[in-house]
C-alpha cells in the first residue's frame, strides 16, 4: 500500500519561486508515489498574522490557484483548508494537555523566530504551541511520511514524541511514528541575497508579470567584487548565477565562463535569466488566469477535499476519544 503524506503551506501572501522549487516541485512528484493530502494551513497563518487577517481569505484562493496551475492534481491528491476540518483543533487540544512545556520552549524554530521577528507580537500561548498543532495536522490523518528539509527535522521529532506520549497514555498504538522524507531542494535566496521571504520584500512571485520579473531581477544583488565590466566575475559567490543552476542548468557552463572571463556584464546576465524565468512560469500563469476567471471551481475543489479529509479525521477522533475515555 502507498504511504500517506500530509504537507501544507501558510496563506500569508503571494507564492514565490522559493515555494516552487522548495516545495511544489517536490509535491508534484510525490503524488505518483503516495496518498497525498495538501493543506492550506490557515490556522498556522492566523497564529502569526492574527493582527491583520484582511487578506487571508483571498490568499487561500490565490495560493490554491498556484498549486493547481503548477500541477497539484485534485484527482490524485486531497486539497483542503485546515480550518474547514474541525478535528484539527480538537486533536490539538488533547495534545496540548500532554505536551511538556520544556520541549516547546527548546524548539529551535520558535527561538529563532522570537529572536528575528519584531514586526508583530509572537509572544503568545498560541505561537508557542504551534508545533503541537503541526503534530495534530500530521497525526490526524495518520500520515507515516512527512516531506521536510533538514532544518525542519526537530519539528518532526516533536511530532514523533507527541505520538509516543499519547500511545503510552492510551496504552495502545493509536498513532504512527512518522518518518521524514528529506527533500533536497535548491537553495534559492531572495533578490537581496537573504532568505526569500515576503517579510523581506525580496521575492519573485509566481504571479508576477513579465515586466515586473525583469525589473526585480535587474535589482538583484550580484558579485560585490566585480566593479567594472572588464573585471573578471566570481560566479560561485553570485546570487544571479545560482538561479541559473535551478532555472537554466543547460546554460550554467556558458554563463560561468562568460562571467569569469568578463565576456559580458551583469546586466546582460540578468536579462537572460529573467527571460528564462518568464519562460518557466508562463504556462503556470496561463492556467492560473483561467482558474481565477471562475473561483467557484477552486471552492468546489476545496469542498471536495474537505469531505475526503473529514472522512479520515472523524475516524481518527473516534479512536482518540475512545482511547482517552472522552
Amino acid at each position: 500500500m502507498k504511504g500517506r503524506i500530509l504537507s501544507g503551506m501558510r496563506p500569508t501572501g503571494k507564492l514565490h519561486l522559493g515555494h516552487l522549487v522548495g516545495a511544489l516541485d517536490n509535491w508534484i512528484k510525490l503524488q505518483d508515489e503516495y496518498d497525498c493530502l495538501f493543506m492550506v494551513a490557515d490556522w498556522h497563518a492566523f497564529m502569526s498574522e492574527y493582527e491583520n487577517t484582511s487578506e487571508l481569505a483571498e490568499n487561500i484562493i490565490d495560493n490554491v490557484a498556484d498549486w493547481l496551475s503548477v500541477g497539484i492534481d485534485p484527482k490524485r491528491s486531497t486539497i483542503f483548508v485546515q480550518s474547514h476540518v474541525a478535528e484539527h483543533t480538537q486533536l490539538h487540544m488533547i495534545f496540548s494537555c500532554i505536551t511538556p512545556l520544556g520541549i516547546l520552549e527548546r524548539c529551535p524554530t520558535y527561538k529563532e523566530q522570537m529572536r528575528e521577528i519584531n514586526t508583530r507580537n509572537l509572544n503568545t500561548y498560541g505561537f508557542l504551541g504551534y508545533p503541537v498543532l503541526q503534530a495534530s495536522d500530521i497525526l490526524l490523518y495518520k500520515a507515516n511520511k512527512v516531506p521536510v528539509g533538514q532544518d525542519q527535522l526537530p519539528h518532526l521529532e516533536l511530532t514523533r514524541e507527541i505520538s509516543r506520549l499519547f500511545n503510552n497514555l492510551a496504552k495502545r498504538e493509536v498513532f504512527p511514528s512518522p518518518d521524514a522524507i528529506l527533500t533536497q531542494s535548491p537553495k534559492l535566496l531572495g533578490l537581496d541575497g537573504r532568505k526569500m521571504s515576503k517579510s523581506y520584500l525580496n521575492t519573485i512571485n509566481l504571479s508576477d508579470a513579465p515586466d515586473e520579473i525583469v525589473r526585480k531581477i535587474s535589482t538583484m544583488f550580484t558579485d560585490p567584487q566585480r566593479i567594472k565590466l572588464s573585471d573578471n566575475g566570481h560566479p560561485d559567490i553570485c546570487n544571479v548565477f545560482s538561479y541559473y543552476t535551478t532555472f537554466a542548468p543547460e546554460l550554467k557552463n556558458e554563463i560561468f565562463d562568460g562571467c569569469s572571463n568578463a565576456r559580458f556584464g551583469c546586466t546582460e546576465c540578468k536579462k537572460r535569466l529573467a527571460q528564462r524565468i518568464i519562460e518557466k512560469i508562463s504556462p503556470f500563469q496561463k492556467k492560473r488566469t483561467e482558474l481565477l476567471k471562475d473561483k467557484t471551481v477552486i471552492s468546489k475543489i476545496l469542498e471536495e477535499g474537505r469531505e475526503k479529509a473529514s472522512f479520515l479525521a472523524i475516524e481518527t477522533m473516534r479512536q482518540v476519544r475512545k482511547a482517552v475515555n472522552l
